[in-house]
């Protein structure tokens, strides 16, 4: 029971710092993007580039990482997204393809081997009966911080007042005189930042290799419509509902049928629910 309770905890937390990004720019921009996968694969990378062939310091190498994914996010909606805003098949199609080329970019770089990104903490500790990382309990912690950040940051400050009048009506936030195409690119970037530090604090337990791009797509994508497209706690709450579903389902039979239980809450959810369990609340 506390080996369920602690590591549904660490997948609810990866799922929802993957995740929030994901339905932070849908919420504002009205529209999927799905680079989404990229961005997290990347921070993986990155952290390895800068740590490990670089020599860079591990935080200093994840800061760096995190960064330069969001530098990448801000330029994929500078140049691939905002061209294409008006028509979301467009935008769908070309962040797209802007994944497949990063998984490509990354195979011929790195290799189609699975690669070792450092942890910043190699110690496992002993939670009651459960046997868990100190890497995983980090990234639990960070997942709690960088959560209530964003909270903080959209309902206690002008940027954050900025974000919620252009998700409630961009022509009246322009009036207003946001400048909206800067929001759009920062929300962008920031999205790619929250899944980079996705990348970073899982990449060293879990499977880091050229393949993980589109697995965190399909995951990110399945949890915002059980969430609620648009709605961030309505992410956080599939994150979590998803996280510990796969985490009995694992424990009870085998992790091969993790995958069957998000698309079947997928297909539940559109069936019996479909604005998701909080699609009808306001996005934040």
């Amino acid at each position: 029971m506390t080996e369920i309770l602690v590591h549904g905890a660490v997948t609810s937390a990866i799922y929802a710092m993957l995740a929030v990004g994901f339905t932070l720019v849908f919420g504002v921009a009205r529209i999927l993007n799905l680079a989404h996968g990229a961005f997290y694969m990347l921070g993986a990378y990155f952290t390895y580039l800068f740590a490990v062939p670089l020599g860079l310091p591990l935080l200093l190498a994840a800061l760096a990482a995190i960064a330069a994914t969001a530098a990448v996010g801000w330029a994929v909606e500078r140049w691939l997204i905002r061209p294409q805003r008006d028509s979301s098949m467009a935008v769908m199609m070309v962040t797209m393809a802007f994944l497949l080329v990063m998984e490509q970019a990354v195979l011929v770089t790195f290799g189609s081997e699975v690669i070792n990104v450092p942890a910043f903490v190699d110690r496992k500790f002993t939670l009651g009966s459960a046997d868990i990382g100190g890497q995983q309990l980090l990234t639990l912690a960070m997942a709690v911080v960088s959560l209530a950040a964003l909270w903080l940051l959209i309902q206690r400050t002008r940027v954050g007042s900025a974000i919620l009048a252009l998700s409630q009506d961009p022509l009246a936030a322009q009036y207003m005189g946001i400048p909206v195409n800067r929001a759009y690119g920062m929300v962008v970037a920031l999205s790619a930042g929250f899944a980079a530090l996705a990348g970073v604090m899982a990449g060293p337990f879990l499977s880091t290799s050229p393949q993980m791009a589109l697995p965190a797509l399909t995951k990110a994508f399945a949890i915002v419509i059980v969430g609620g497209l648009g709605s961030l706690s309505g992410g956080v709450m599939a994150a979590v509902l998803l996280g510990y579903a796969e985490t009995i389902v694992a424990f009870l039979a085998s992790s091969s049928w993790t995958e069957v239980v998000s698309l079947g809450a997928v297909l539940l959810t559109l069936l019996l629910r479909p604005a998701g369990l909080r699609g009808k609340q306001a996005a934040f």
